[in-house]
């Protein structure tokens, strides 16, 4: 599995139902914030290594209702510290 991050604009008044539609819609999500700024939410999804995430993107993420605009984050490595 392999995490990507992706920033999403919403038509305005729309993030909170977008969230929550993706949290609904989309299985390999983890997490969704509402952030501040040029993005209203940032999603984190976990693809298996072969799913093809232009393609996950276009047809899971861009197509929920009121997405305006999207952004992806390809991570590499996952860096965790040793808290206790």
């Amino acid at each position: 599995m392999r995490a990507i991050f992706v920033m999403i604009k919403c038509e305005m008044g729309m993030a909170y139902t977008v969230a929550q539609e993706a949290a609904d819609q989309i299985e390999q999500m983890s997490e969704m914030y509402s952030t501040s700024g040029q993005y209203d939410l940032l999603g984190k999804f976990y693809l298996d290594a072969e799913q093809d995430i232009g393609r996950f993107i276009t047809e899971k993420v861009q197509t929920l209702r009121g997405v305006k605009d999207t952004y992806t984050l390809i991570t590499f490595n996952a860096f965790t510290g040793g808290r206790a």
